[in-house]
């Protein structure tokens, strides 16, 4: 079986105590930190901002990713990068030259990310892939947290998953993943959750006992 990668998504966590949760996580078993920037233009809505990064950022020596749901993110790849982002996703429709903002990432020496949104298809990103690190799925339209997960994207994570040893990327979701979908895309090639309120956060049980639960379904 593929080893699970856990990764909070940080815009569900308690705010007024960001460096406190992301300890908390880190010491439960997280795996990557998700943190979700966007700019009321590309997606209908406004996310987090450079100094939560930041406060994320100085709490765990763990992977970091930045998702940039923003216009023209070539532009500030790079600030993200010296902030310490590990793994910086990139909407293709947002950037006129997908290519090269990969390219650079890479080239910063950082890992790679491309987002694929429910509506994108497999064709239009297919000659991106040699390029890419990780393949970030979502499983809901990009922008609000607790939207219902889309059933019909598990199509699509079928055909991808098959890429991945081709290309040497991984295939991350994100999008009302639940402990039961956890454990249903796991056995279809997936090795990335993002976790939101639907399995990590509000929940009466512990960080750590969540995670080892998640980790061993």
């Amino acid at each position: 079986m593929i080893e699970k990668q856990l990764c909070p998504s940080m815009m569900c966590a308690g705010f007024e105590h960001l460096a406190d949760e992301t300890k908390k996580l880190d010491e439960a078993g997280a795996d990557i930190f998700h943190i979700d920037i966007m700019d009321g233009s590309f997606v209908p809505n406004f996310g987090m901002g450079l100094q939560d990064f930041s406060a994320i950022r100085a709490s765990t020596a763990k992977l970091v990713d930045v998702h940039l749901m923003i216009q023209n993110p070539g532009n500030y790849v790079a600030k993200f990068a010296e902030l310490g982002a590990d793994i910086l996703y990139i909407h293709p429709e947002a950037d006129q030259n997908p290519s090269g903002t990969l390219a650079l990432i890479r080239s910063l020496g950082k890992k790679a990310g491309l987002a694929v949104n429910p509506g994108t298809s497999i064709a239009s990103i297919e000659g991106l892939l040699p390029l890419v690190d990780y393949l970030l799925i979502m499983t809901v339209n990009p922008g609000f947290s607790g939207q219902p997960y889309l059933e019909f994207v598990e199509d699509k994570i079928e055909q991808l998953a098959p890429y991945q040893d081709k290309f040497a990327f991984q295939i991350v979701v994100d999008g009302a993943i639940s402990a039961e979908k956890v454990t249903k895309l796991a056995r279809m090639g997936v090795s990335g959750f993002v976790l939101g309120t639907s399995a990590l956060f509000g929940k009466e049980q512990s960080y750590q006992a969540i995670l080892s639960k998640l980790r061993q379904s």
